[in-house]
């Protein structure tokens, strides 16, 4: 690797709407995000799933299997 060219990676401190704050290595000292694994849908649990009627259950649907 060629020296001088790359940035300082420092340990940058990561805060969150929600209040979570956390450490990350990033070339910025400090972070805000509007989301984040504590508050996010997907992680907590709280993100509804649908049900999407795809081919395969067109096929099953139309065959009548199960």
């Amino acid at each position: 690797m060629k020296e001088g060219i790359h940035p300082k990676v420092n340990t940058a401190k990561v805060s969150c709407v929600c209040g979570a704050t956390f450490e990350a290595l990033s070339t910025k000292k400090e972070l805000k995000v509007e989301i984040c694994s504590k508050c996010h849908p997907f992680y907590t649990g709280s993100q509804r799933t649908v049900e999407v009627g795809g081919r395969a259950d067109r096929f099953r649907k139309k065959y009548g299997l199960k």
